[in-house]
């Protein structure tokens, strides 16, 4: 029998799951393997006999061109002053992925890295500084569903965190039109979310999101007319797992549109 040699950084599936998702190596203690998805925001472990290696790793590329295309700007006549963002994530590794994606289509935003318990503590301060269109407020979430209570807070490793951010920053400004907030993660308790005072948030089927629809929501709306309702369900579809992962309200958009150009 040939027994595989993982190491810190490799890409693996599990194969009690049938390979389902991509997976990073973090950590190995004894026989047990830490994982962090590669393009779905969600820690895991396993033993070591259930892993798989796998030569696939993300490209975001793909997701950058789609986004691109879909942008509707006339550049002909007019000029266009997208919505700010600020990102803040509690994973790094994400948080880059998220920026090279803003960088991408152009928008002004900033990210900052920071754990999701302290995101509450700093949040307020880093909206004076930046003083954003559309804040981002993700990381790692999840739903321990043996618990069998979805309504339970106690049941979520970070929606909790998320939730007093998301407080902070409707004392700060309350007005969901004038700043705009994406939030949650992996299985976040959507509704606890959504009543804080998020615009946008995951998780209303406990499912897991990609790592850039987060930001796929924030830029959509840095380019969607400050004058016009966005279309909610379009929107939302441009998300990975449409619906299930990602829902909102009907909000306006932050970009102004001038002429001429």
């Amino acid at each position: 029998m040939i027994i595989t040699v993982f190491k810190i950084g490799d890409v693996v599936t599990r194969k009690s799951y049938n390979n389902d998702i991509l997976f990073k190596i973090i950590d190995i203690s004894n026989n047990i393997v830490y994982l962090k998805g590669v393009n779905l925001r969600l820690y895991a472990d396993a033993y070591i006999e259930d892993l798989k290696s796998s030569k696939e790793e993300f490209d975001d590329n793909i997701i950058i061109e789609r986004s691109i295309n879909e942008l509707d700007i006339n550049r002909d006549n007019y000029f266009y002053l997208p919505g700010k963002v600020l990102h803040i994530d509690g994973d790094k590794d994400y948080l880059d992925r998220c920026m090279n994606f803003y960088r991408s289509l152009g928008i002004k935003a900033n990210g900052i890295a920071i754990k999701e318990e302290q995101i509450k503590i700093k949040v307020v301060e880093l909206l004076k500084e930046y003083r954003p269109d559309i804040v981002v407020i993700t990381g790692h979430d999840a739903y321990y569903s043996k618990n069998n209570n979805k309504n339970d807070i106690n049941n979520y490793e970070n929606s909790n965190n998320f939730i007093s951010a998301i407080k902070e920053v409707r004392k700060y400004e309350h007005n969901q039109d004038k700043l705009i907030i994406v939030a949650g993660a992996c299985q976040s308790n959507y509704e606890g979310l959504i009543r804080a005072g998020a615009n946008f948030a995951s998780s209303p089927k406990r499912v897991n999101i990609h790592a850039l629809d987060p930001a796929i929501i924030a830029s959509s709306l840095a380019f969607s007319d400050k004058n016009q309702s966005i279309d909610l369900l379009k929107l939302i579809e441009k998300t990975k797992y449409g619906c299930d992962g990602i829902g909102g309200i009907i909000t306006n958009g932050t970009m102004y549109v001038g002429y001429p150009r």
